[in-house]
């Protein structure tokens, strides 16, 4: 029966394939109706298996983790497009084992949905799990944050492989505690950078000790709830981090990690702590630093993610943000980019983005610095900009343009630096009318080396 359920799913891929369609969902769809929901379960996986979660930066972790086993000449298994359900990983694996499900690499590097992490690696025997954050993302489907903790929370009781965290994120580490019996917890941190606060700068939910209830007291913020953070009655947070990230310096942009100074094109903080994690997954398994180096120098996001285009004489930067925070970074980079510079926002409120976009009363406009006008489109760009006057922004400097070809024609009337924020199901739409932009008028597309 399980051969037949394979062969039946690696029709579906390649007729689909055949069709010129994405065979990274609906194959795994069939088999999790037929197998009962345990489609995963179908497979037979010999190598180690890492797996990134969180709610931001699993794209970009998981790609740099994919380059760095492949410097190594190592074959990797991926789930690039993002199917990170247990329905997408199926249909991935399907694209790679044998008619008995038996798959072959070296490595299995998963970006896996924070929700379904219990629900795929109860099936697949995972060895190390990096876990970078929790935020408030998309409430329709995932509820309030503690629901997703939970889960995965419940699923770390009895794991007992690698598990990488972020202890500058008071609702990551405490996962750390969830199996005391498990040898192989690390924390990584990063020391304050150049624009830490020392009180809450945006929305942040790690605001009590999960064990006492306490109010967590904080010697700094890096960005939302990210940062040193204490419990002043129980001690929660006084962890000891395996790995460290010192020196970020955002203009170079570079860190230093045990001894180790890291030059990379991004410069975010958000970023470092991608890189950080990056680095602390790499030391279970004994990656040459110098060939971490090589990677991490090199690397750059793209798809949407701080992604670079040259539009004419005008320099556009694009990023995805799905959540408050994410839209957060995106301004913080803005604003701590010392030129006039304009901004696009593009809001929609399709199923998968989450109808209830009640979220971007959680971004901190406010923190507008020499923002000479801001623009928006999308099926809510008239919500996004009654948001942004809220804020105290001149609503004179507000142009709605729901039509993203027009938004974009609107937004290169003028020169100089442009940022765009845009949500899940209005990033790919965007980058699209950027190319023709560029198509019919000139620029570039920076490319990922």
């Amino acid at each position: 029966m399980k051969s037949l359920l394979i062969l039946l799913g690696k029709l579906m891929v390649k007729i689909l394939q055949l069709c010129k369609k994405n065979a990274g969902n609906l194959p795994g769809c069939v088999l999790w109706y037929l197998t009962r929901h345990r489609c995963v379960d179908l497979f037979t996986v010999n190598c180690p298996i890492i797996a990134v979660t969180g709610t931001n930066g699993k794209t970009s972790v998981t790609n740099y983790l994919c380059q760095l086993f492949q410097k190594t000449g190592a074959n990797i298994i991926t789930n690039h497009a993002g199917n990170n359900l247990d329905t997408g990983i199926c249909s991935l694996l399907l694209q790679h084992c044998n008619w008995r499900g038996q798959v072959q690499a070296d490595y299995l590097v998963l970006e896996t949905d924070e929700s379904h992490v219990p629900v795929v690696y109860s099936q697949l025997k995972l060895e190390t799990l990096v876990v970078l954050n929790f935020f408030r993302d998309q409430l329709d489907r995932n509820g309030e944050v503690e629901t997703l903790i939970r889960k995965v929370e419940d699923f770390c009781k009895t794991f007992n492989g690698n598990l990488i965290l972020n202890g500058d994120d008071p609702n990551t580490a405490r996962l750390g505690k969830a199996n005391p019996n498990n040898p192989n917890v690390k924390y990584f941190h990063v020391e304050p950078y150049a624009f830490a606060t020392h009180t809450l700068f945006e929305a942040g939910e790690g605001k009590f000790c999960p064990f006492c209830g306490t109010a967590l007291s904080y010697d700094y913020y890096q960005y939302s709830h990210i940062g040193k953070f204490h419990c002043p009655k129980c001690g929660y947070g006084t962890h000891i981090p395996d790995v460290v990230t010192t020196n970020v310096n955002l203009e170079a942009p570079s860190f230093c990690i045990d001894g180790q100074t890291y030059t990379t094109t991004l410069s975010s903080i958000y970023h470092v702590y991608n890189m950080t994690a990056v680095v602390a997954a790499a030391k279970c398994y004994d990656i040459d630093q110098d060939r971490l180096a090589q990677v991490i120098s090199h690397y750059t996001v793209n798809n949407g993610r701080m992604e670079i285009f040259q539009m004419g004489t005008n320099e556009v930067i694009l990023n995805l943000a799905k959540n408050p925070v994410g839209a957060n970074m995106t301004l913080r980079v803005m604003n701590e980019t010392n030129e006039e510079k304009e901004l696009l926002f593009v809001l929609n409120d399709n199923i998968a983005d989450g109808l209830d976009v009640s979220w971007i009363w959680d971004i901190n406009f406010s923190t507008f610095s020499r923002v000479t006008r801001v623009i928006t489109a999308g099926t809510r760009a008239y919500d996004i900009a009654v948001r942004i006057k809220c804020a105290g922004y001149d609503q004179n400097k507000i142009v709605v343009r729901p039509e993203l070809k027009e938004a974009v024609q609107e937004l290169n009337t003028t020169q100089g630096k442009k940022f765009i924020i845009a949500n899940y199901t209005a990033v790919q739409p965007t980058r699209t009318a950027l190319q023709r932009w560029i198509t019919h008028h000139g620029g570039t597309v920076h490319e990922t080396p």
